[in-house]
């Protein structure tokens, strides 16, 4: 839904068409590059000496490497290559790398990042996401993700997105669950790892994060949400799916280079 069609149309002194003003509008900060901490998880700024080794073993899980296939980097078969990439994502500012922690062991499985900082505008995108097989489509993985959006909106940001390859199915369908509106395939946007890839575009707005976005997260991620087993009572692609623009579904197959 597109909150501006709730506004009359505003025109400027030539009769042209204009958006709506923002006299209250004050550009955010970066984020500060702290620990953000839930109840599932933490995301702790990396820290190669720290996190590298406890990652390394991790990501070592992903055996075939198939988890790498859509990222910058990897796989990594080795420690040493692998610690020499954790050494110079730490001092990035943008991105802005955190190690996925998971509270029920205190040890790193995942890295993600905040990236394409933008405060002028108020935009930003969490990208670069690493989750170890032992994280993945659990509790503290979706909780990283509230993590790096609830902050985001606190700090002042008005547009949070989520960018993949077209041909990555399975993050198409989590920037879905996680509440993201797909806006627009761009073909041909970048060659990574020597192939093409066409980069499908989602975002959530801090108008839909305000009006219950956030609350439906908040809702599945309570305690209450999961019975003795674990198994979730309330499915968090149904708590978000009202914030989910209607066009969405009819979101086009992957092109992967056609």
């Amino acid at each position: 839904m597109d909150p501006t069609a709730r506004v009359p149309q505003r025109y400027n002194d030539f009769g042209q068409p204009v958006g709506p003003a923002l006299p209250d509008w004050k550009t955010p900060p970066v984020p500060p590059h702290v620990e953000l901490a839930g109840r599932y998880c933490r995301l702790e700024p990396l820290d190669a000496a720290r996190h590298a080794p406890a990652l390394f073993e991790a990501q070592c899980e992903d055996r075939a490497g198939e988890r790498w296939t859509y990222l910058f980097h990897g796989p990594y078969g080795d420690f040493a290559p692998y610690e020499k990439w954790c050494a110079e994502a730490q001092g990035s500012r943008d991105p802005q790398f955190y190690a996925v922690v998971d509270a029920a062991d205190g040890r790193a499985a995942g890295t993600a990042a905040y990236m394409r900082i933008e405060p002028r505008h108020g935009v930003i995108e969490v990208g670069n996401i690493y989750l170890a097989p032992r994280l993945a489509k659990t509790r503290a993985a979706t909780e990283a993700i509230y993590l790096f959006l609830a902050n985001a909106f606190a700090l002042g940001y008005r547009r949070f997105e989520w960018k993949c390859d077209s041909c990555n199915l399975p993050s198409r369908a989590a920037a879905t669950r996680f509440g993201f509106t797909y806006e627009g395939l761009f073909r041909q946007a970048i060659v990574n790892k020597g192939r093409n890839r066409d980069t499908t575009w989602y975002a959530i707005i801090d108008h839909d994060w305000k009006r219950g976005l956030q609350d439906a997260y908040l809702q599945w991620l309570d305690p209450g949400n999961f019975d003795a087993a674990g198994r979730q009572k309330l499915r968090l692609s149904d708590l978000t799916a009202p914030f989910v623009a209607a066009d969405s579904a009819s979101v086009p197959p992957p092109g992967c280079g056609l």
